[in-house]
């Protein structure tokens, strides 16, 4: 064979590797972002090796900035499931989600993402309302885990919402996070079974010229009036109040509001950028509130028109949301889109996966969701089909697992 020739077996290993790294990064398109140098892969880049500690005074995935993916899941405890079952089982996942989010592989892995890093992957676990009674633990249910009451536009399905326990997932690669699911939902059998599951996504990091607020489906800049870390409120807002007692197993977690969005795309496609920019009260292009500035710039209620009218419309959303509009009620939204097909009428199921953090939700996404409703003008564009409200605990210390001062404390 000449020096210009290459064997078969070295075309196909090289092939496939190219080929392996185009399906996996570039979305089938042939365009591989790996290449084989002689027989060395390219090693991992920044999106493999990024890994987010388990172990911490919050759980991970509450501030971790947003990733690609994201599942969400409930899971109902069996009948013969108890205290001790249910003890047991959160020990395990918090075991499992450990090892993967370092990167390590768990107990008995399936080896679905073997060669993949970590890619930013966080699990995070809460408790439903109804987990408290089934494990003898009513005395220790937290009084902010309340009901959410009924809000007149919801369309809501049962099957579809609440649960016993929760988990989200997010990762920078779809592989590793479905990895992770499979592995938590597999470790579940014998004691919960799946209640409900939800898949959604954002943009890839890296996809942009600099880091970015993400836009939701409908084209618009989501998560510009989010409180921010530096906040001297930050903590009090999204934490629960430290407590002592039968509620201390609380202290380092907060309170996860959960909603699947429907998102009337079509209506909502045939309003013009103008009439969309009034509806958000910002512009689409750019996010820049309608009372001036760019995107950060605070929005200015007050500030009016030429011709006398409010520059941000009585109805707009982000008036009807504000802080300021809600007598200082805020949460920290963090959600993925979602688009699960089409009707049969070729409408979409598209939509986001609402999560919000706060320290009470009654305080909270309650509060201002009782006056979204119906005075927003963004109503009239979107659907509440799912609704839960989760305890999510503080972060497990090493050697221990996520809710263990709530069963052993």
């Amino acid at each position: 064979m000449s020096s210009h020739e290459i064997s078969r077996r070295k075309l196909l290993g090289t092939a496939g590797l190219a080929g392996a790294a185009g399906l996996a990064v570039g979305g089938g398109t042939g365009t591989a972002v790996a290449r084989a140098v002689g027989d060395h892969p390219t090693p991992l880049t920044a999106v493999g090796t990024d890994a987010v500690p388990f172990h911490g005074t919050h759980q991970a995935g509450i501030t971790t900035t947003l990733q690609t993916i994201g599942h969400l899941a409930a899971f109902d405890l069996d009948p013969a499931s108890g205290r001790t079952e249910a003890a047991a089982l959160l020990c395990r996942w918090s075991t499992a989600a450990e090892a993967m989010t370092a990167g390590r592989p768990p107990a008995d892995d399936d080896q679905i993402a073997l060669d993949a890093g970590p890619c930013s992957l966080t699990v995070t676990f809460g408790f439903g309302a109804s987990f408290f009674p089934k494990t003898g633990l009513s005395d220790r249910a937290p009084a902010a885990l309340v009901p959410m009451p009924p809000f007149p536009s919801d369309a809501l399905e049962p099957a579809q919402s609440n649960g016993d326990l929760w988990i989200q997932i997010g990762a920078n690669d779809p592989l590793v996070a479905f990895h992770a699911l499979r592995t938590l939902q597999t470790q579940a059998q014998g004691t919960a079974s799946l209640r409900w599951q939800m898949n959604g996504f954002n943009r890839t990091p890296g996809a942009t010229a600099r880091p970015m607020t993400v836009r939701n489906l409908m084209g618009q800049i989501d998560g510009t009036d989010n409180p921010q870390s530096t906040d001297k409120d930050y903590d009090s807002l999204v934490f629960a109040p430290a407590a002592t007692g039968p509620g201390a197993w609380m202290n380092g977690g907060s309170y996860a509001v959960v909603r699947r969005i429907r998102m009337l795309l079509d209506p909502w496609q045939n309003l013009d950028t103008a009439q969309q920019d009034q509806v958000i009260g910002r512009r689409k292009d750019n996010g820049a509130p309608l009372s001036g500035g760019t995107q950060t710039t605070p929005i200015d209620l007050d500030k009016v028109n030429a011709d006398g009218s409010l520059a941000i419309a009585p109805d707009a959303h982000i008036r009807v949301a504000a802080a300021q509009s809600n007598g200082g009620a805020a949460m920290l939204r963090r959600g993925f889109s979602y688009h699960d097909g089409y009707d049969s009428d070729g409408t979409p199921d598209a939509g986001l996966l609402f999560i919000a953090w706060q320290a009470d939700p009654s305080t909270g996404f309650i509060q201002v969701q009782r006056k979204l409703d119906g005075a927003d003008q963004l109503t009239r564009f979107i659907r509440h089909e799912s609704s839960a409200v989760f305890a999510v605990p503080g972060g497990a210390p090493p050697g221990g697992y996520v809710g263990q001062d709530l069963f052993e404390g």
